[in-house]
């Protein structure tokens, strides 16, 4: 087979997956992560602090886990302000949220972001790369900060794992959460859900990810996670680039592991348990992850719930319309 013949197949098995996820109504999250969660204990950061008086100055650094994992962090603001901790989405890390980060530091906010394990520039591991231990990761983050009282925002992946950790947390340390786009219940076709996606479209990914994992990022970033592929849409250059950097930053390992955790792992039990207000953001043309099956879904798990829905806007669109979320997200917050 040719090159070109390879990469169009490589392609149109990518479109193809997503075709189906846009299609789809529904998205359940499965197969809840069955490895018991590694337990993570606070480190040192590597980087050096500065104590003046009662505050303390950081910025970033790193928290190692139990089995060794060093977290990466960025930790802005006054650390007695109220936190508000981003979780990014699957392939990315921290620097997702660089719209946000900067929006609320302004407010006056104390504002973290981490780059899960696997990520970014958090440890390659090859193991642990599951729901369990991502929010056993979450719990030893905001043990070494010290967090109380924290508000914890999540897209897409990152979503389900702010449901898992604050269904989890220890109580006084989270007081609201905001899932963005974000995959909870559950995206997984079972006899549960049976308005979720097939095993298929995931074996997919994980196919196309094995074959040419910088032409999947690539594809993936210009076409449906922004909504670039619709007729009208302005393509941002930029913003493609900046997604693609952070895919290839993180270990492939890791990513190709997480395609099972955020698409298998179901947070249906998470979503009852949580008692703080959870704030539902989704764009009604998210292609990723359609609305009918998540959103729609989770708002009606949650105790304390609001969602708000944008027509139009794609799975990204903290991104690419970050004015208006970070307008809904402030007075979420201030509420």
């Amino acid at each position: 087979m040719s090159q070109s013949n390879i990469q169009a197949s490589r392609r149109n098995l990518m479109t193809a997956g997503l075709g189906l996820a846009a299609g789809a109504a529904a998205l359940p999250l499965t197969a809840a992560a069955q490895a018991a969660p590694v337990k993570s204990t606070p480190a040192k950061s590597a980087d050096a602090r500065t104590t003046s008086g009662s505050k303390t100055t950081q910025g970033s650094g790193f928290v190692t886990t139990q089995d060794g994992v060093q977290i990466y962090f960025k930790d802005w603001g006054p650390k007695s302000a109220q936190p508000v901790v981003f979780h990014h989405g699957w392939p990315l890390s921290g620097d997702d949220w660089d719209a946000q980060m900067l929006f609320f530091l302004a407010q006056g906010y104390r504002v973290i972001a981490h780059d899960r394990r696997g990520h970014g520039r958090s440890t390659q591991t090859d193991t642990g790369n599951e729901m369990d231990t991502y929010a056993a990761d979450v719990v030893a983050l905001a043990a070494h900060l010290d967090l109380k009282n924290a508000i914890h925002v999540g897209h897409s992946t990152g979503g389900g794992e702010v449901a898992h950790y604050v269904a989890r947390a220890e109580p006084g340390r989270v007081s609201k959460a905001v899932l963005i786009g974000a995959v909870p219940p559950i995206m997984l076709k079972t006899p549960a859900n049976p308005g979720g996606l097939p095993i298929e479209v995931f074996d997919g990914f994980r196919a196309a990810l094995a074959a040419n994992r910088a032409q999947f990022f690539l594809d993936v970033a210009s076409g449906p996670f922004y909504g670039f592929n619709r007729d009208g849409a302005k393509i941002d250059q930029g913003v493609i680039r900046n997604w693609w950097r952070q895919g290839m930053e993180g270990g492939a390992k890791a990513h190709y592991d997480c395609i099972k955790a955020f698409s298998e792992t179901d947070f249906t039990e998470d979503l009852k348990k949580i008692d703080v207000p959870v704030l539902i953001l989704h764009g009604e043309d998210d292609q990723i992850v359609p609305i009918a099956d998540s959103a729609h879904l989770a708002i009606k798990l949650v105790k304390k719930g609001a969602l708000k829905t944008y027509p139009g806007l794609p799975h990204g669109m903290a991104t690419t319309h970050a004015d208006v979320i970070n307008k809904d997200l402030l007075a979420f917050f201030k509420a």
